[in-house]
């Protein structure tokens, strides 16, 4: 068992790529969904770009083992004079999940978050992801809304 003084967060490297696409292939395929190559290059290429728009990842690390990854992305929102930020996908290894790796990279993004200005930090599951709904029942509030998506 791992303490959380383990788990280094660091933001993405460019020799992060096949550490990365593991952990984001496993991310998609537990929402049993897959993505086109062209989204993954695109996606890698957008996550270096220099936009305050652009998306941005972290990587989880226990003894230099990629374990962890999340996305998040800034946005202009009508609410607030700051920018919101998605939380947009959090993933780790299951061998590693309740040994502090989501909670590690959720609080990266609120310190990312906050050194941006942000006005607010979000992010959505699914009703059924109760494992980590245990997580983020003690690391936010839930909302009363509901997600719709254009057909």
């Amino acid at each position: 068992m791992h303490a959380k003084a383990d788990i280094i967060i660091r933001p993405l490297r460019q020799e992060d790529h096949a550490e990365w696409r593991r952990l984001w292939t496993a991310y998609l395929a537990f929402y049993e969904t897959t993505v086109a190559e062209d989204v993954y290059r695109s996606t890698w290429a957008r996550l270096f770009d220099d936009g305050h728009f652009e998306p941005r990842g972290l990587m989880a690390e226990i003894d230099g083992k990629a374990v962890g990854l999340v996305h998040y992305i800034f946005h202009r929102t009508c609410w607030a004079e700051g920018d919101n930020c998605y939380l947009q996908d959090l993933y780790a290894d299951p061998h590693m999940r309740g040994k502090g790796v989501g909670r590690a990279l959720i609080e990266a993004v609120y310190a990312k978050a906050d050194e941006a200005g942000a006005a607010n930090v979000y992010w959505m599951t699914q009703h059924f992801n109760d494992t980590a709904r245990l997580l983020y029942d003690r690391v936010a509030k839930q909302t009363p809304f509901i997600k719709y998506q254009r057909r």
